[in-house]
C-alpha cells in the first residue's frame, strides 16, 4: 500500500482494531465483509485522513471502476441530462463514467466497445445502437453491457427504456383530436428500434381514426434544430400538423414557420418529444412527450453496477420500461 500523509494500511487496522486483511477487503470493495466492520474501517480512514492509492487498487483488482457511456450526440439535451444523472449516481458508488460520442457511426461504436476488450473500462452503457447485435454480443466476454434508451429485441442483456410506442400514440391521438387529418411524421435514422416503435404508435392512432390511407408523409434525418428548419420547407401544403419525434426538431420547425409567417398552431400544429427545457421556454411553448430521463438514468446505473459487483454477472434479457406522459402546450392548442 502507498502511504497517505505518512499513513499505511496497518495504521488503519490498528485504529479500528481489525486485521490488515479485513481493511484490505473493505478498501478493495470485497462483497463478503460484515456491515459493522466495513463501517469501522471507513470511520477509521476518515478520522486518520487515509486515502488508498487508486492506481494500486486498480492493479490488484484488475478493475478500472470506469464505465463507458456511448451517446450519439452530446449536444442533444436529452443525452446531456441522461449523462449528468448517470455521473452523479456512479460517483456516489465509487465509479466514474467516460463519455463516448459515436455520432451515429458504426466504426466509432466499435472503437469504444474495444475499450472493454482492452480493459480500459469495466462496463459499457449503450444509449444508441449502430451495429447489429451479433457484432456487439462478442464483447460480452470482456464485461457487462447495458442498453439504455435504445434497445434490440435480440439482445440478451438488460434494457432500460421508456414506452416509445405509447408516446407517439398519445401525441398523434392528441393531434387528431384537435381536428388534424394530414399529419407529417419525422424520424431520425432508419436502423433505430426507437423509431420503429414510435412509427407503430403513430400508425396505431391513425388506424383508430380511419386516417391511415391519407397519411404518407414521412420526413427523415430529423435530429437537430437545423434539421427542423429544413423539414419545414419539405412539408406539403396540405399538411396541418407535424409529429417531430424530438423537441429540437420542433424548435427548428417553429422558428422557420415564424420566419415565413406561418401561424402556430392555427396553420401548423407541432408536437415534440422528450420535454426538454427549451420546449417550455420557446414561444409558442411546445406540446411534447415527457420521458422520465432521471429515473431511466438511475435505473441504468443501478443495473450496471449490480453486474459489475456480482461475482458471476449473468447476461440475461431484462427489460425495465418506464411510462411516458403527454404535456399539452401552445404549439397544438390555442390558449
Amino acid at each position: 500500500m502507498t502511504e497517505s500523509k505518512g499513513l499505511t494500511i496497518n495504521d488503519v487496522a490498528r485504529k479500528c482494531g481489525l486485521s490488515r486483511s479485513t481493511v484490505s477487503r473493505v478498501i478493495n470493495n470485497h462483497p463478503y465483509v460484515a456491515k459493522e466492520k466495513k463501517e469501522a474501517v471507513l470511520k477509521a480512514m476518515e478520522e486518520l485522513g487515509y486515502k488508498p492509492n487508486s492506481v494500486a487498487q486498480q492493479l490488484r483488482s484488475n478493475k478500472t471502476h470506469a464505465i463507458a457511456v456511448l451517446v450519439p450526440r452530446i449536444t442533444n439535451p436529452f443525452y446531456s441530462r441522461l449523462i449528468e444523472k448517470m455521473e452523479t449516481e456512479a460517483s456516489l458508488l465509487g465509479y466514474q463514467i467516460i463519455i463516448c460520442q459515436t455520432r451515429y457511426s458504426k466504426e466509432r461504436e466499435v472503437d469504444y466497445l474495444d475499450m472493454l476488450r482492452s480493459r480500459k473500462v469495466d462496463g459499457v452503457i449503450l444509449t444508441s445502437i449502430q451495429n447489429d447485435w451479433k457484432d456487439i454480443e462478442t464483447y460480452l466476454q470482456y464485461g457487462p453491457i447495458v442498453m439504455c434508451n435504445e434497445f434490440d429485441d435480440q439482445a440478451t442483456i438488460p434494457s432500460i427504456r421508456v414506452n416509445q410506442m405509447d408516446g407517439s400514440y398519445l401525441g398523434t391521438k392528441h393531434l387528431i383530436e384537435q381536428g388534424h387529418k394530414k399529419i407529417a411524421y419525422c424520424k431520425g435514422g432508419t436502423k433505430s428500434n426507437i423509431g420503429k416503435k414510435r412509427r407503430e404508435g403513430f400508425n396505431k392512432a391513425l388506424k383508430e381514426y380511419n386516417l391511415s390511407s391519407v397519411n404518407d408523409v414521412v420526413l427523415t434525418n430529423a435530429f437537430s434544430i437545423e434539421d427542423g428548419k429544413r423539414i419545414f420547407h419539405e412539408l406539403p401544403e396540405d399538411i396541418t400538423a407535424v409529429f417531430t419525434g424530438g423537441d429540437e426538431v420542433a424548435v427548428g420547425i417553429i422558428f422557420e414557420a415564424r420566419e415565413n409567417r406561418v401561424k402556430i398552431p392555427e396553420q401548423l400544429a407541432v408536437i415534440g418529444f422528450d420535454n426538454q427545457v427549451i420546449s417550455e421556454l420557446i414561444n409558442p411553448s411546445i406540446t411534447t412527450i415527457n420521458q422520465p430521463i432521471e429515473e431511466v438514468a438511475s435505473k441504468t446505473m443501478e443495473v450496471m453496477i449490480q453486474k459489475l459487483e456480482s461475482d458471476k454477472p449473468s447476461n440475461i434479457k431484462e427489460i425495465y420500461e418506464f411510462p411516458v406522459k403527454l404535456i399539452v402546450r401552445q404549439s397544438t392548442v390555442l390558449e
